[in-house]
């Protein structure tokens, strides 16, 4: 790696320039990408909206209407974004440990949360890593105690749970389409339901929330342009670790590593012109996954027999997509080192969370704290290692070099 070469940590899609030029063609309909993800994903409601968390947040507000449960259930190893956006729909959170050595709920656990609380009004498995989670077993749980499912997506867009694609299964769904999350406006989310009467509950709360916001939405467009131009090997350093360095060195790593949030997120509309062009970019969504998984596949068999290695994959009868990896060492001691030298190889070696969501200082006003030891045994033994489509044949032998010296 050259000393300002960086491989993204996640496989983003890389945009082209006749995606942004066939934006401009009046011939596409402003409903295209909702049309591509109904059609995706068989389901009879899509919607784009801001972002992920965007998405979450309106359809928090929208089954508020439903019911007078305040409570939603999530899995302790999860985005910070995830709590801030039911804080802010006036909802509580518990916090579900996770199962040891991958990211499903520890059901038992999931039961005796919704079977002692009867305010539960929603659960939100998350298919972490593109890795489909056991729908089945959650769904069971939810409707025992008449509780909304809402899919967490954001990460596993094409993904398939038992041949049904991941976002089709629960009552509603939500995935990120922001730069790094594989298809991508820069920023962007996408609501998913298969239910009539929610779209329609959907619409009347997009209707009443969300505005145009001209000047922040032209700034995103401008990003959108510029992720085009800087998303490649020779530039990312400098929009991707410069800003880690700095951040370190002010001794902010929630900053350095993109963690710290706050709940006054942006859910504003998106404009037709973003909207088009995650039209064109996804008519290359399987060619991409397929290629995650050719990467993905690769580490899984170099690692296979690695003392003191092991990786969290695909179910038998799943489908992940992979867009990094997660490979778990045996000790927290071993991770530190792997992180501290790797981070800056340029190599995409990175993590997902810095730690449970119970341990972060700025969100522990809003989660009622919960022991969730898998989660932080996970948060401490994990790294991520990319499958980004500007890595070589080459990189990969060096990547798996590298791991195999801790």
């Amino acid at each position: 790696m050259g000393i300002f070469k960086e491989i993204p940590p996640t496989a983003g899609f890389a945009l082209y320039l006749k995606d942004i030029l066939s934006s401009f063609s009046k011939k596409t309909s402003i409903n295209a990408l909702e049309n591509d993800f109904k059609a995706y994903l068989k389901a009879c409601y899509a919607q784009v909206t801001y972002s992920g968390t965007a998405a979450f947040y309106l359809i928090l507000e929208t089954i508020k209407q439903f019911s007078s449960k305040k409570t939603v259930v999530i899995p302790a190893f999860i985005c910070p974004l995830i709590p801030l956006a039911i804080k802010r729909a006036g909802l509580e959170i518990i916090a579900c440990d996770i199962q040891k050595d991958n990211f499903n709920f520890n059901f038992e656990e999931l039961e005796k949360i919704c079977l002692n609380n009867p305010d539960i009004l929603a659960i939100v498995p998350t298919h972490l890593a593109g890795i489909p989670v056991d729908m089945n077993k959650t769904t069971e749980i939810a409707k025992k105690n008449g509780i909304f499912v809402i899919e967490d997506c954001a990460q596993s867009l094409g993904a398939e749970y038992n041949g049904r694609k991941i976002g089709s299964i629960g009552d509603f769904a939500f995935f990120s389409l922001c730069r790094g999350k594989g298809l991508t406006i820069y920023e962007g989310g996408v609501i998913a339901a298969n239910n009539p009467e929610y779209g329609a509950k959907i619409d009347a709360t997009i209707k009443q929330l969300v505005k145009n916001n001209f000047c922040s939405e032209t700034l995103k467009v401008i990003e959108l342009i510029g992720y085009w131009f800087i998303y490649r090997p020779q530039l990312f350093w400098w929009a991707y670790r410069l800003p880690q360095i700095f951040w370190n060195l002010k001794g902010q790593s929630l900053k350095a590593f993109a963690e710290y949030y706050t709940i006054d997120f942006d859910i504003h509309n998106v404009s037709n012109f973003r909207k088009k062009i995650g039209h064109f970019e996804f008519s290359r969504l399987e060619n991409e996954i397929t290629k995650q998984r050719e990467k993905a596949g690769y580490y899984l068999e170099a690692l296979k027999q690695q003392p003191g290695i092991t990786t969290i994959r695909e179910s038998k009868d799943d489908k992940a997509t992979y867009p990094f990896l997660t490979i778990l060492f045996n000790t927290p001691q071993r991770k530190e080192n792997a992180f501290n030298k790797l981070i800056g190889s340029g190599l995409g070696i990175f993590q997902a969370y810095a730690c449970a969501i119970t341990d972060y200082d700025y969100l522990k006003e809003i989660i009622p704290q919960n022991p969730c030891p898998n989660a932080k045994d996970i948060a401490a033994r994990h790294l991520t290692i990319s499958t980004s489509t500007f890595l070589k044949n080459r990189d990969l032998e060096t990547v798996i070099n590298k791991l195999r010296e801790f």
